[in-house]
This record gives structure tokens, sequence and C-alpha cells, in this order.
């Protein structure tokens, strides 16, 4: 493995050498073979596969140029200055990062597979600036129909369901599923799914919508395709409905799982998404698309990232522009022996948790990833969320002691709100719901709305637990405070809040941990690539590399963070409640004494 992984810079830089010099597919010479540990690189012609029997055989025909348009406008009439854009000249993309070869980021922390790599040669042709942001495909259209987003770039089939809420360019790719099972499953074809069976999808997509509108089933949702592929390798789940793509893809020789079915999405291509209101940008980026087919561009990243054939009836763009000129994918996967290896022998379940969590040269690769990008953010995000919390936790606190109802009962209804919501849902709403109000202050950087949303999250939990702190000192405390001079801001700050804080010590640690944990959710507002926290950095790997050991290394940096974090306050606590120990002296107290023994004297 570190032989191949040595050799792989200097491959890749004859390679990116090749391919800029030959536009034309046919004349590309074929990638190197990426390593096992990166599905997020392109496989060049070596990887050709022909396109399954079942799909030619129920060819999409030119139903899905229903919604393509006749021509384009000439590239040169575009007006850069009307796209509409948030950031003038410059072309911000919500993108994923777990479905390659399509969309993936790679190991040097860059936004690449097919769809991205088309989107930043259709920007180069219209002179723009590419800015990727990854985000959750259930927020991505919402995002970029808010203009969150100039655009959306997943894979996106234009169905038109989708096309209500947001608008879509002519298709640059077809669209199929592949239905996914473990080796010796009795389903063979999509008919043969059943409702007392798990099938597994990702939320969200037309896979799921195929599952619930066409077979009218209630499938397994999972977050992401990692995961999703990861329990069904697990038998957790009987099925996958998955992108043909990724299927072909993430399915590697001997893996404990078999393609046994495919079928078209009718009439749903695959396109990027623009914000309803932004034709202009439309009518650019279509532009753009025949732009780069004509000149062959297309061609040549559809044979370095998805070399397959187009089916019967199928082109990208619109109407008018050129079919492009491919080699025979089907010869070159014959040469190739592209024949799939086929399920691999059952593994011992031992076996399978040391492949999927101790691939100790994944480790190796992501700590370094971890460290320097995913650990900092981490840490940025939790600290400054919990300096927010402490401070307006403590005025709600004592708002809700308060004897005014006009602060005690907006203390109450904000605590019940915060508290009440789910914490997905609150950072939604306010990195969605504010950051167009605010776009200017935070230059469109949800990073700030992050924390502000952890923060308000935070300051309802830690309000409540300073309250009760406070509540539990002896009021007698307080009474004797007045009784020595004090004011009763100064008792309630010198005396009864030291100790209140004292002794509900614990509880906020427990809550500074359960923040540092929900950062990971700032995720769902989306984030460039080195604003990525601890749980972002390992999702992104384990999409890589098929494998959960880097979510595995993730946690081990969690726990880095908060076991030494419990027992430093525990430590804390003990010492607060029984002093420097039997062992040393109090010389205050001795002192005390000493000098109460000679005022008796």
């Amino acid at each position: 493995m570190s032989s191949r992984l040595d050799r792989r810079p200097k491959r890749r830089k004859l390679f990116a050498l090749a391919t800029t010099m030959l536009m034309v597919c046919g004349l590309t010479l074929a990638a190197p073979a990426a390593a096992d540990w990166n599905q997020c690189a392109p496989g060049g012609l070596d990887s050709a596969r022909v396109l399954p029997k079942d799909l030619t055989e129920a060819p999409a025909a030119g139903h899905d140029y229903v919604d393509s348009t006749a021509s384009v406008e000439p590239l040169g009439s575009i007006n850069v200055g009307a796209l509409g854009l948030g950031t003038p000249g410059v072309l911000t993309v919500g993108t994923l990062s777990d479905a390659p070869p399509n969309i993936c980021i790679n190991p040097t922390g860059e936004f690449s597979g097919f769809d991205n790599q088309l989107l930043r040669a259709i920007a180069a042709k219209l002179g723009l600036q590419v800015r990727f942001v990854s985000t959750d495909f259930s927020a991505l259209l919402a995002q970029v129909a808010s203009r969150r987003f100039d655009v959306g770039s997943a894979s996106v089939k234009a169905t038109e369901a989708r096309r209500r809420t947001v608008s879509f360019t002519n298709g640059y790719d077809f669209g199929f599923y592949s239905l996914v099972v473990p080796p010796g499953s009795a389903i063979h074809r999509f008919s043969d799914l059943a409702a007392d069976q798990r099938i597994g999808v990702v939320q969200g997509t037309v896979e799921e919508s195929y599952v619930v509108d066409s077979l009218h089933l209630q499938p397994v949702k999972y977050p992401g395709f990692a995961t999703l592929y990861a329990a069904l390798k697990t038998r957790q789940i009987d099925a996958w409905v998955a992108p043909g793509t990724l299927a072909s893809t993430v399915i590697r020789p001997g893996d404990p799982a078999v393609v046994v079915a495919n079928a078209f999405s009718p009439g749903n291509f695959v396109a990027f998404a623009v914000a309803k209101d932004n034709q202009p940008l439309v009518d650019a980026l279509n532009s753009g698309l025949d732009a780069v087919i004509a000149d062959g561009t297309w061609a040549n990243l559809y044979c370095q990232w998805v070399p397959r054939p187009l089916p019967p009836g199928w082109k990208p763009g619109s109407k008018a522009a050129p079919s492009p000129h491919l080699p025979d994918f089907a010869a070159i996967a014959a040469r190739h022996h592209r024949d799939s290896a086929g399920p691999g022998a059952p593994m011992s379940t031992l076996a399978q948790l040391r492949e999927s969590f101790f691939d100790w040269e994944l480790y190796r690769q992501a700590i370094p990833v971890l460290l320097t990008t995913g650990l900092p953010n981490t840490l940025i995000l939790t600290n400054s969320a919990l300096v927010i919390g402490l401070a307006l936790g403590m005025v709600l606190a004592m708002a809700g002691l308060s004897r005014s109802r006009w602060l005690r009962w907006p203390a109450r209804m904000y605590t019940d709100v915060f508290r009440g919501l789910p914490e997905v849902v609150i950072i939604l709403l306010i990195g969605m719901g504010v950051g167009p109000l605010v776009g200017g202050l935070t230059n469109k950087n949800p990073y700030p709305l992050g924390i502000a949303a952890l923060g308000l999250m935070a300051a309802a939990y830690i309000g409540e637990i300073l309250r009760s702190g406070i509540q539990s000192v002896d009021p007698g405390q307080l009474e004797a405070s007045r009784a020595l001079g004090f004011s009763y801001t100064a008792a309630m700050r010198l005396v009864v809040v030291p100790q209140g804080i004292r002794r509900v010590l614990p509880a906020l640690v427990n809550q500074a941990i359960g923040l540092l944990k929900a950062s990971a959710l700032v995720y769902f507002l989306g984030l460039v690539a080195q604003q990525r926290e601890l749980f972002q950095v390992g999702r992104d790997l384990n999409a890589q590399t098929g494998s959960l050991s880097p979510l595995v290394a993730a946690g081990l940096f969690y726990l880095i963070l908060t076991i030494p974090l419990t027992h430093l306050v525990n430590h804390i606590d003990t010492r607060l409640r029984r002093g420097r120990g039997a062992a040393e002296p109090d010389d205050h107290a001795a002192m005390l004494a000493t000098k109460f023994g000679q005022e008796i004297t």
C-alpha cells in the first residue's frame, strides 16, 4: 500500500499534463488506478463500463427533452453583471462531499467529481470564479431557493416536484437507479421489494421518492450514502435503492454486495439547480454547458469520471447542442475485463468489524486532517458558543429569579422555545432565516450564524442550570450577607452566585460536552472545506474511502477532548467541597483561632 501511495503524486502529474493537452476523449490517456482508500479520483478509460442490459432494453427516449431548451444564447451575449450572483463575479455553489464519482471532496480538501469539475469548466467559459460550499442534500434545494447558494451541484435530478421549488439548467448527465442487495438475497428485481423488508435510501433523494411514490413502500432513511452502504454490507438492511453511478463506484471487488437490477428515472435528467426567479443565470449556465460540449470538455470529463455509454436517444445540453464524440466504452470495458468480480466470500463478524473500523492505514491518513482542520474548527465553534451561552444564561437565570413578571415571563418563554425545538431546527431557522438579513455583515459566511445558533441554544440550558444552582443555596446566606451591610446585588455576586455555580459545575461541564458534539450540526448551513469540524472531516474521509475508520478516528478526538475535561471538573469540584485536604494546615483558619483565643484571654 505504501509503495503505491509513494508513486501517486508523480503519476497524477503526468495524467494532469496529458489531459490538459488532449481535449478529445478518444485521445485521452488512461488515468492511473486510484488507491483503494481514495474513491474521489478519476478512474479514466480503464474504468469504462457497459450500460446495464436492463437499461438498454428500456431506453430513456426523447421524453427527457420535454424540459430541454431548443437552443441557447450566444456565449458572447451573456452579461455576467446581470446574473444575480450573491458575490459579483463568484459562483457560490452548494454541493456534497459523499457521493463519488459525481460529487466528492478529495484528500487535499478540494471539491471534485464529474459534476463539480464540469461546473468549473462552465464557469471558466463565463469568466466566473467558483466557490464550493458543503451542505446536506436535504437542505440543498431550500438553500438554493433562498439564494444561500447561486447553484446546487449534487447530481440533482430535475423532477417536476423539484421544479416547484427551484429552476434547472439543461441536463448534463442521465439518471438511473440500481438495486443493490447482499449476496444470496431473494431480491432480484424492483418488483421483489416488499413491505416487510428494510429498504435503504438517502433522505430527500429521488430514490426515496421512487420507493415511496412508485413502489408504495416505506424505506429506511439515511443521512448519507457511506453509512447506508455500510449498513447493507453488515446486513442491517435488505436492499439499497442507489444512484446507478454511485453504486458502481462504491462497490469494490470482494464487497458483500451485488447490483441485481437497474431502472431509469423516467424524464428526470441530471442538472444544476438555480433559484426559481434567476432565469439569467439559468440561461448563462445553459450557454456554458453547450460551449463545453462543443469544444470536447464535457466528453473529456465524462471519460475521466463516469465512462459508460449514453442511453439511446439521450444527449447532454440543449436540443441544438452537438452530440458528444465518445469512444466505444463497451469495447474498452471488454479489453480491460471490466466484468464484475462478484461478491466476496462471507466474512466473520470480527473480520467485518476489523475491516470497517480498524484500518490503520486510514487512521494514518485521517489523523493529520482531523488535527489541522477538524479540531481547530470544533474548538472555535464550541468555545465561542459557550461564552455566549454562559453570558446569556446568567442573564436568563437572574431574570427567571426576578420578582418582576416583565423579566420572568420573557425568560421562561425563551427557555421553553429553545429547549423545546430540536437543535438542527434552530440552526436551520437561524442560518436560513436570519442569514439573508445579515448577509452584508457576515459576508454570507455561515460560521458566525452557526456560533450564534449554538450559543442561543446553550443559553437556554445553562440558564436553567444556573437558576437551579442559585436556588439551592440556603436563603440564610443572602440574609446574613444583607445583615452585614451588603447590597442585594453585591450579596448575590459575591456570596450566593459563586456557591450556586460551584454546586452545578458538573452539570455545566456536561452541557459544554453536549455543545461540543452539537457543533457538528453547523454543517447544515454549508461550510467551505477549511471550515469543517471533526465529524464532517471524518464523514468526508468515510465517503472517500468507503471505510468507517475515519469516523472512529474522529470519535477518538471527541473522547480526547471530553474525558480529561470530565475528570478535571470532578477534581475541581472535590477540591471546592473538601478544601485543600486534612494534611495541609489551614493557615487562615489557624490565624483566626489564635486571634479569637487571645481576645478571650
